[in-house]
């Protein structure tokens, strides 16, 4: 598969979700105190991502 979530800590120790594209990081979330926020704000795009507006400036 090309794309994936994926978890990791940052430099202050809090736990990021990232979308990569092959390699390339295409956006990333602020930091979570915990990996089960991480995952949450992954579950929140997969459910309210879909459906989403497109705008255009």
């Amino acid at each position: 598969m090309a794309h994936k979530f994926v978890i990791e800590q940052n430099k202050a120790g809090e736990y990021v979700a990232k979308f990569k594209y092959n390699s390339d990081l295409i956006w990333w979330t602020e930091g979570y105190s915990s990996k089960a926020g991480a995952r949450n704000a992954i579950e929140s795009v997969l459910k309210n991502g879909p459906g989403a507006p497109v705008e255009e400036a």
